[in-house]
């Protein structure tokens, strides 16, 4: 298994996408997003999306070239369209978009499609929050919904439909809340087939409703089973929470909602933006989340458990350790990698 500087990490899938077609300036935003994740621990949306992203653009899923447009805007609100640029691509344009409407406006809510797969959501309200501000963030999958039960059933009809938010504290990092409204996200199954590992109990059922901790029966060759919604015995909040990313993330974004399809084309995208001067004194908001940070951490923490951590400080601090340390990508990621390397005519062996 490699291990790599993130520095490493991100030389390596900048020769890889500007091979294919994006020009170096979309690569980096591409591949600063995926190593990112993996410096975060979410190794589902990091380097393992390299050789997909890749293929994508040969199958001519993806254009490397694409440049996100306006196509609807008033002063707070615009819906920007990506034409098949990569996800990252079409998300960070929207979301620089949105801060530039709240540093106006006060607030601003932006929608996106036709952007493909824009991959860890949380990584555009933190966008926000390192500018000072709060970002919100709602994501379908426009028409597949293949991934997830609803809340009793046994087959699958909606997708992780993930949701983020992030907040900024003073003189320390965000806030930071990335999370699907399923069981776990997507990814994490595809990297327990890649390492030839189970998934734990209660993340998923088989194609005939059953519990299952054979990653091959939800992802594989075998006929797909589903993830489960968030909530174990109340689900139903995850449920609910997926239907709104939906109608939020799927109608106002015009790419529409769960219908069945084979593959996900792009994700809809609801992002919103709030400046806090324009509600609140900016030192009173500090000083209140500092003071609800340090109440929420005094509890004693239970058997398990040394402290109570807030959203985001466990990515933060592997994000730490990782850049100290490295970042392992597992052998199969890195042959698929680096089959996808040779494909757009470079020679892997000059990377390691």
């Amino acid at each position: 298994m490699p291990i790599f500087t993130p520095n490493k990490l991100k030389q390596i899938g900048y020769q890889l996408f500007e091979a294919t077609g994006c020009s170096p300036e979309n690569a980096k935003a591409v591949v600063d997003h995926l190593v990112e994740s993996n410096l975060f621990g979410h190794d589902s949306h990091g380097a393992i999306r390299f050789y997909e992203y890749a293929q994508a653009i040969q199958d001519g899923r993806f254009d490397p070239k694409a440049v996100p447009e306006i196509v609807k805007e008033h002063p707070c609100t615009a819906v920007v369209d990506a034409h098949n640029a990569l996800g990252q691509v079409g998300a960070t344009f929207a979301t620089n978009l949105a801060i530039e409407k709240a540093r106006t406006h006060g607030v601003s809510v932006v929608t996106l499609r036709n952007t493909s797969h824009i991959g860890r959501v949380g990584a555009y309200p933190l966008m926000a929050a390192r500018e000072g501000f709060i970002g919100l963030i709602f994501v379908n999958a426009g028409r597949e919904g293949r991934k997830v039960t609803p809340f009793g059933g046994r087959d699958a009809r909606l997708s992780t439909n993930p949701i983020g938010f992030s907040a900024p504290r003073e003189n320390t990092d965000p806030i930071l809340l990335d999370m699907t409204t399923s069981v776990v996200a997507d990814g994490k199954v595809r990297v327990a087939i890649n390492q030839g590992n189970p998934i734990p109990e209660g993340w998923a059922v088989d194609s005939e409703g059953n519990p299952t901790t054979d990653p091959n029966r939800v992802r594989g060759d075998a006929p797909q089973g589903a993830l489960l919604p968030m909530g174990g015995v109340v689900a139903h909040k995850g449920f609910g929470l997926s239907l709104a990313s939906e109608i939020l993330g799927g109608v106002l974004s015009g790419q529409g909602v769960a219908a069945n399809e084979p593959v996900m084309v792009s994700n809809g995208v609801h992002l919103t933006v709030y400046n806090i001067e324009h509600f609140t004194d900016l030192a009173d908001y500090y000083k209140e989340v500092e003071a609800l940070s340090a109440h929420v951490k005094s509890s004693r923490p239970i058997d398990g458990f040394n402290e109570i951590l807030l959203p985001g400080e466990p990515e933060f601090r592997c994000a730490k350790q990782r850049t100290q340390d490295g970042i392992a990508v597992d052998d199969t990621t890195w042959e698929r990698i680096c089959e996808a390397a040779k494909t757009f005519g470079i020679d892997p062996t000059a990377w390691t």
